[in-house]
């Protein structure tokens, strides 16, 4: 037990746990956010990312003044087809989950690196504006050469899966047959005796 309370680890973990903890329990707002982008190749060439952003409040309290801004896609690199980068709420309750999501279009071919996008809100305790931060998307590679995938094909499985499952079905019998079981096998060596 001594050398897990001895790790810098453990008591960096447990800090964490405490402090987060202490956070929670308090009668502000929590906010979580996360942020997800899905790249989609049309069959024109040209690839959309869609964005979308989950809002959480882990918190005991009521959220006021609730804006997100998203403003790391560079108009150079991406057009918006549907949507803004940015929005307003006017109150996310304790408990409660809000949602954003939007479309762009990618102009030209390389590595995106996103950055989190930047949640502010009030709290009626408190002058200043807060603020809460999503978490960041995966580096993106826009309108790369990818090979093609190799799926399976669900035309021939829905075509062919009911000789399969036939054939696999006796197969497992006849298995279940030819096989000896270990009371026929340990009946057979008491009778040679």
């Amino acid at each position: 037990m001594e050398t897990l309370t001895g790790n810098p680890l453990i008591k960096a973990l447990v800090i964490l746990f405490l402090v987060s903890a202490t956070t929670a329990t308090g009668n502000t707002p929590f906010i979580i956010a996360h942020k997800k982008a899905l790249l989609t190749r049309l069959k024109s060439g040209t690839e959309r990312v869609s964005v979308s952003i989950d809002i959480y409040n882990q918190g005991f309290s009521t959220a006021y003044d609730v804006s997100l801004v998203d403003d790391s896609w560079p108009q150079e690199m991406f057009g918006i087809v549907s949507g803004n980068t940015s929005k307003s709420w006017e109150r996310l309750d304790a408990g409660g989950v809000l949602s954003h999501s939007f479309e762009l279009e990618a102009k030209r071919q390389g590595m995106f690196n996103g950055v989190p996008a930047v949640i502010t809100y009030r709290i009626p305790t408190k002058a200043s504006l807060q603020e809460a931060y999503s978490t960041p998307i995966l580096p993106l590679d826009i309108l790369a050469e990818r090979p093609p995938e190799k799926k399976l094909e669900w035309r021939l499985l829905a075509q062919y899966g009911n000789q399969i499952s036939v054939v696999s079905i006796v197969v497992l019998f006849i298995y279940l047959i030819a096989t000896p079981s270990k009371s026929s096998a340990a009946k057979a060596s008491k009778k040679k005796r």
